[in-house]
């Protein structure tokens, strides 16, 4: 059972988002704040595994939240995932700058929520298209991309085609839809990636797509 709370100024939108959570019966809400204060407070009282915050709130901002939880050496197993309809750069970068794991919007499907859930709480950075372009762009921002057959040539054609889902943002389940592969099988595709290419994350792995011209920041 994965463990989460829930900080957000608006008690719709954390009804919401508890329905939505819940639904497979794997994800439980077991806090919910409506203030970043309130919510640092009830983080520190429950310990969730993942924490879903806002960005603009009363009392305490949701990069500021974030910042107190990840800074809080009792709390280093919580990842924090920011959830708002702000998709601006400088927020993006503070946030992740302040300690998120990941950074969605609110017009994520049900499905991509409760995967993105999922995949946080297994050590997973998960970031919206959006918030994927401003890390590439904030990453190589005095370098060009380049085909460099060398860098993938440690790589199969399959991972190849991996890589460059995870480049173009997409979750573990969704490579697996695309590419026809079982969710195991696409998790275990982006750990032997993770490990043959020396990269620490995803969003690592994000940059590298994007420096060997898998992808292209605005495709």
């Amino acid at each position: 059972m994965i463990t989460l709370a829930l900080v957000d100024d608006s008690a719709v939108v954390r009804t919401g988002l508890t329905a939505l959570a819940s639904h497979d019966g794997d994800i439980e809400v077991v806090a919910e704040a409506g203030t970043g204060r309130a919510g640092v407070a009830e983080v520190r009282r429950t310990r969730p595994d993942v924490v879903l915050m806002d960005l603009r709130m009363p009392e305490m901002n949701g990069i500021d939240a974030t910042e107190a939880i990840c800074a809080d050496p009792e709390l280093d197993h919580v990842r924090v995932v920011i959830l708002t309809t702000f998709d601006e750069d400088a927020e993006i970068l503070e946030a992740i700058r302040a300690g998120a794991s990941g950074y969605l919007l609110k017009d994520v499907s049900p499905d991509q929520l409760r995967s993105s859930i999922r995949a946080v709480a297994a050590g997973e950075p998960m970031f919206s298209p959006t918030a994927l372009r401003t890390l590439i762009r904030s990453a190589t921002s005095h370098r060009e991309p380049q085909v460099d057959p060398e860098r993938l040539s440690v790589l199969s054609e399959r991972e190849i085609e991996v890589l460059t889902a995870v480049g173009r943002g997409l979750t573990n389940d969704e490579i697996a839809v695309e590419l026809y592969l079982s969710p195991a099988t696409a998790r275990t595709y982006v750990s032997r990636l993770l490990a043959r290419t020396g990269v620490r994350d995803r969003a690592g792995l994000v940059v590298l797509a994007y420096e060997t011209g898998l992808v292209r920041a605005g495709g």
